[in-house]
């Protein structure tokens, strides 16, 4: 009899088992889903996923499926199930429907980190989102690049190659980790960082490694030392704004001292808010410019070329001017075609912003297929990027492409900052640096690469280099 009701026993979970495999592979939907595959249950295709890449082309896990699925195609990543999307119009068009038809959505990892829940939410539509751009222009937008930032840029970026120049070598993108946080902070609430008590930028490193980890607190996992460093960084930062909200006398205008004032007219402008805006908006610029950096060194000493015609764009600058002590101004930076090509260039092929994630709010219809609500979807602008309809040879750097380009090409087609109501407060900050940095470099240093330079790229993380290069100055 035990013989019988064992069998039944394993019966009934063999056909429960089935079933939930079944339902997995099959998911829910109102409609036809996209083609695709979910892996194994839970872990989904997470594996393929986070794998690294080294070359600047399209990630495996990506190329592969298009190459399989078509432009959209569905997986699963953690047990939640994903859509992919590399069609052009597709993207352009959910990121005009933002609040409407779709939400921003974070891995888990990165919501916990970050705070994306709850009352700290820094990333939701309506006033909260106008107030964040709103401020984040004021303070990076152009009109205060003009008057102010430009110069104190090219005043910092000058300091920091020198410091660099005296030292056998730097891995850059670290040391650029480092240069774009320490000015970004000093900006954004008058961050000093040789008399911080905390070397921020180094917390932020750490919180980068933990980013893609699974979310285990557990002693010994990236996660947990990530929240350890975290934790730091943000205490720093709660007392700094505590002190401004007590300490009236010690203001000076910047970023934190208009969002204190304004915690007096918005209700949603907490404390906490205001920790988790700051650690953001510092996160955001220190990964993002610092990889572009150092992918531009690299590419730049594998074109002598590009380097020697951008090299005379500057030296021209110079000659052209009528005082030649004054520093780069607003005309001059505009005039620099060659070099923004080369910045543009370097953003489409190295894709230093994340897989854009989005959550759909309701079934999404398109080319006849449906999207089920509550499901996630990465905009995979990468793919559209290196796409050879649009970019002629789309892994060749060529920055002179970006002479022809049409701009309602560009607009559709070069989404490196986001799209949409998501377009990025600080791109034009972004690029700024960027040129103003080249600028001083070309005409002030030789730098020769001395290793490294190894590409590793992941879908969701965009691009990372670990590029030595020693700096000289010309005049020594």
């Amino acid at each position: 009899m035990w013989t019988v009701f064992g069998l039944c026993v394993v019966g009934l979970i063999v056909v429960w088992f089935t079933y939930w495999i079944n339902k997995w592979r099959n998911p829910k939907c109102n409609g036809v889903l996209p083609p695709g595959s979910m892996g194994p249950p839970l872990i989904g295709e997470s594996l393929q996923l986070i794998v690294p890449s080294y070359s600047l082309d399209l990630h495996p896990f990506i190329r592969k499926r298009v190459q399989r699925y078509g432009s959209i195609f569905r997986t699963s990543v953690a047990g939640r199930p994903i859509i992919v999307s590399t069609d052009v119009e597709f993207n352009h068009y959910l990121a005009k429907q933002e609040g409407r038809l779709v939400e921003l959505w974070y891995l888990d990892s990165f919501a916990e980190l970050f705070k994306q829940d709850g009352e700290s939410k820094t990333n939701a539509i309506g006033l909260v989102h106008k107030y964040v751009r709103s401020i984040t222009l004021n303070h990076f937008g152009i009109d205060n690049l003009k008057e102010t930032l430009l110069s104190q840029i090219e005043e910092y970026v000058n300091k920091t190659l020198q410091t660099w120049s005296s030292l056998p070598s730097v891995e850059v993108k670290h040391a650029a980790s480092a240069m774009i946080f320490d000015l970004t902070a000093k900006l954004l609430f008058g961050y000093d960082a040789e008399k911080s008590p905390v070397k921020m930028s180094e917390k932020l490193a750490n919180t980068l490694d933990g980013l893609m980890s699974f979310p285990l607190n557990i002693p010994g996992t990236a996660y947990h030392k990530c929240l350890k460093d975290q934790k730091e960084a943000l205490n720093m930062l709660r007392n700094t704004v505590k002190e401004r909200m007590i300490s009236p006398e010690k203001r000076g205008g910047d970023f934190l001292d208009q969002a204190v004032d304004d915690m007096k007219k918005e209700s949603y402008l907490t404390e906490d808010f205001l920790v988790y805006l700051l650690f953001g908006i510092l996160f955001a610029s220190f990964e993002s410019v610092s990889s572009l950096l150092s992918l531009t060194l690299k590419l730049l000493a594998e074109h002598p070329a590009v380097l020697q015609q951008m090299t005379a764009e500057h030296e021209a600058i110079l000659k052209n001017r009528e005082d030649p002590n004054s520093t780069l101004n607003w005309d001059e930076y505009k005039s620099m075609t060659l070099t923004l090509g080369v910045i543009n260039e370097t953003l489409r092929l190295a894709n230093v912003a994340p897989g854009l994630l989005r959550r759909a709010l309701k079934d999404i219809e398109f080319k006849g297929y449906t999207i089920p609500a509550g499901w996630t979807i990465m905009l995979a602008n990468s793919a559209i990027q290196l796409n050879p309809n649009t970019y002629k040879d789309p892994l060749a750097f060529n920055p002179w492409r970006w002479q022809d380009l049409e701009p309602h090409v560009v607009s559709k087609n070069f989404m490196p900052f986001g799209g949409g109501i998501r377009q990025c407060a600080g791109a034009e900050y972004s690029k700024t640096f960027m040129a103003t940095f080249l600028h001083v470099l070309v005409t002030k240093y030789r730098w020769t690469k001395v290793k490294g330079g190894k590409i590793s790229r992941s879908p969701v993380l965009g691009f990372v280099d670990g590029i030595h290069i020693n700096f000289v100055e010309k005049h020594s």
